[in-house]
């Protein structure tokens, strides 16, 4: 049975820890402000340029030749995965829930896969697993802009033009709410083109050709859709950090009224036996 002197103790410990937990749900729900405003301000140009992107995809070429690289279906033998991932955790079981589905999805896959991570919690997890990384992005920041994300989209565009990989798939934790975060795994290359009706299929007059106007767009198109993956994934995560730690700051304000409790019934009842042991020995003076 622990002593009066020892509950205090641990009772200021879990205090201490209960406000600092609540700080840090304070950061996070002024930084989630601030993801959540850049997610869902770039969702409508994020649709806007894949449904673009798809229907200019789904226009009849001219020739095989004239096809985008980032456009042309190959022999499935390598399958490339860019995974968005934390680089801290504190943040409930978002990152866990993003592993676990990526790992599902590499175990799917009928040929080998080759891992682009973002973030530490990936990266620990992806080596741990002995999966193939071929490169490792950290130190992304809280507010990321596009120009943080060129490198990486220059890289998975390059492997994939080089044909060291055939598939690219982007997998990253998407923002619904404050409270619902999903792991999703999107493919980013080949574009997937629309599906048009034969009167929709009027073509489209470039300007200068077609080649040149999806060889500059596409580019365009990988960097966006990176881009908005790493806000949706900033987003989630300070949306769970702050529901973890305003969780564990109710965690501890219940443990320290649990540890009062347990510390004044402890008190009473030293108090009860002093006055017992008093009583009984002015009981035996006066006998």
């Amino acid at each position: 049975m622990p002593s009066v002197k020892d509950l205090r103790r641990r009772i200021r410990s879990v205090q201490n820890t209960g406000k600092v937990t609540n700080a840090m749900s304070l950061i996070a729900a002024s930084k989630m402000r601030r993801a959540q405003t850049a997610v869902t301000q770039g969702r409508p140009f994020a649709q806007k340029i894949q449904g673009v992107i798809a229907n200019l995809a789904a226009q009849p070429a001219d020739d095989d030749d004239g096809i985008n690289p980032l456009l042309r279906v190959k022999p499935l033998q390598r399958v490339g995965i860019l995974m968005i991932s934390p680089d801290r955790g504190l943040c409930g079981g978002m990152h866990s829930n993003l592993n676990r589905t990526v790992a599902r999805f590499v175990l799917d896959q009928p040929v080998p896969s080759r891992m682009i991570v973002v973030g530490r919690k990936g990266r620990d997890f992806m080596v741990r697993g002995g999966q193939d990384v071929t490169a490792v992005f950290t130190d992304m920041g809280e507010q990321p802009v596009l120009a943080d994300i060129t490198a990486i989209s220059r890289l998975v565009m390059d492997a994939y033009i080089d044909g060291d990989i055939d598939e690219v798939h982007l997998a990253y934790t998407k923002f619904v709410s404050t409270l619902s975060q999903q792991p999703a795994i999107e493919r980013l290359l080949p574009v997937t083109p629309a599906t048009l009706a034969s009167t929709e299929r009027v073509g489209y007059i470039y300007e200068p050709d077609s080649l040149a106007v999806l060889g500059s767009l596409l580019p365009r198109f990988v960097e966006m859709e990176v881009y908005h993956a790493l806000l949706e994934s900033v987003a989630s995560e300070q949306s769970a950090r702050m529901v973890a730690m305003r969780s564990a700051t109710d965690n501890a304000n219940e443990l320290v009224d649990d540890l009062t409790l347990v510390m004044n019934k402890l008190r009473q009842d030293s108090i009860t036996n002093e006055l017992l042991d008093l009583v009984g020995g002015q009981v035996a003076a006066q006998g």
